[in-house]
């Protein structure tokens, strides 16, 4: 299993924004996956998502590396944000917005209220 950790741990620290999901972007595999999409596409975030779908190794993998249960799962320069409820809760929260400026990530969403 190291192989695979090895691989997500690149992933993670080789792009600023990744999103391990079911699914590809433009074709989530499930509702959670397809919430989170819509997000980074409002927020219009340029980010990497990649599909757990295609490899059990990997699905299981991206659980252990982050000691995270659920997918999708969402990454930011290298640290684990959370999943779809945690990231649905920072969107409304307008928290995820402005974690991704803090880290220097361009985003195009409209000022909320709650900014």
């Amino acid at each position: 299993m190291s192989s695979i950790n090895d691989w997500i741990d690149n992933e993670v620290k080789t792009n600023d924004v990744v999103v391990f999901m079911k699914g590809t972007p433009s074709f989530p595999q499930c509702g959670f996956s397809g919430q989170v999409v819509q997000i980074m596409d409002y927020m219009g975030v340029e980010y990497k998502g990649v599909n757990v779908l295609t490899s059990d190794d990997l699905r299981q993998g991206i659980k252990e590396y982050s000691d995270w249960p659920t997918i999708p799962q969402l990454y930011v320069k290298g640290e684990f944000v959370g999943g779809c409820d945690i990231i649905r809760e920072m969107f409304q929260a307008g928290e995820l917005k402005e974690m991704f400026e803090t880290n220097g990530i361009s985003t195009t969403a409209p000022e909320t209220a709650a900014s």
